[in-house]
């Protein structure tokens, strides 16, 4: 009891003077950690955080009671264990940095492309809608991947090119049964269909419901890697699904898919707003200057 009372007096708290950049600095921190423990909540990383939990909670009680074999051994473990979670984990490694890269920071500030006043056209969001309800009503399975601000070409470069103007008819006789094209998903950028009977990565959720598909986890992970809008049919139940930014909306209609696909449509037109700000702002330095 002794060295615990010793331990506690040694580490009596003080209130130090808090600055405002103390307060950024908080900020900062907890949003970090929050959203690094959200992330690891929802992959197989969580298991392991709760391990070195428990080798922490040992190794607390081995510097209370001068367990001095217990320290060495945790503490010259410490080095190898790193580099086995950055090996085992690579692939989670791999998605956290995709995700932190796909958050639009920098293109909130600066855009580097305004050549298109909007993503695709009007006719081409109403071919999506029909054929999508069109499939479902005959319950064909269908997997639909709308490329935003990120590119799709690593996983375009996996199925069939295409490289049409899109249309329903099109995009039905795509997923038409027992046909070569039917499996797999179709991309589409713009006004065009690039690939079809594309692989995807599936997703690793362990939150996702046990009676999805490979079709629907697939239409997840893609969306967990890419700001992609992604739009599932499903074969059995001929129901509508949408995944973004890894979260499936299931049994949606006509009109809420419509809401969705406009507001990835006008998501350019933003850009487009915001880099002339931009360059009116520059303007308007050169001429004062």
């Amino acid at each position: 009891m002794d060295a615990i009372r010793n331990i506690i007096n040694d580490y009596r708290l003080n209130i130090p003077d808090i600055t405002f950049t103390d307060i950024i600095e908080i900020i900062i921190l907890a949003f970090l950690i929050y959203h690094v423990v959200k992330w690891i909540k929802n992959t197989r990383a969580w298991t392991l955080v709760k391990g070195l939990a428990v080798i922490m909670l040992f190794w607390f009680i081995a510097v209370i009671f001068q367990l001095n074999v217990v320290i060495w051994i945790i503490s010259n473990t410490i080095d190898v264990g790193i580099i086995a979670i950055l090996i085992v984990f690579q692939p989670e490694l791999r998605k956290a940095l995709e995700q932190l890269g796909k958050k639009n920071i920098v293109r909130s500030i600066l855009v580097f492309d305004d050549s298109k006043d909007e993503r695709f056209s009007d006719y081409t969001l109403n071919e999506i809608i029909r054929a999508t309800f069109e499939l479902a009503r005959n319950k064909m399975g269908a997997l639909m991947i709308i490329e935003q601000d990120i590119s799709l070409g690593e996983f375009e470069s996996s199925g069939i090119p295409i490289d049409s103007i899109l249309s329903s008819e099109l995009l039905i006789n795509i997923f038409e049964k027992n046909t070569p094209l039917h499996d797999g998903a179709v991309i589409i950028r713009g006004n065009r269909i690039v690939a079809a009977t594309c692989y995807l990565p599936l997703s690793d959720n362990i939150q996702l419901s046990k009676d999805l598909g490979t079709r629907h986890r697939a239409g997840i992970g893609i969306s967990e890697m890419t700001d992609c809008l992604t739009i599932i049919v499903s074969e059995e139940t001929g129901k509508v699904s949408i995944a973004r930014e890894g979260k499936l909306i299931r049994n949606v209609d006509g009109d809420y898919l419509r809401a969705k696909l406009i507001d990835a449509q006008k998501k350019a037109i933003d850009t487009k707003q915001r880099l002339k700000f931009w360059k009116g702002r520059l303007k308007n330095e050169r001429e004062v200057n």
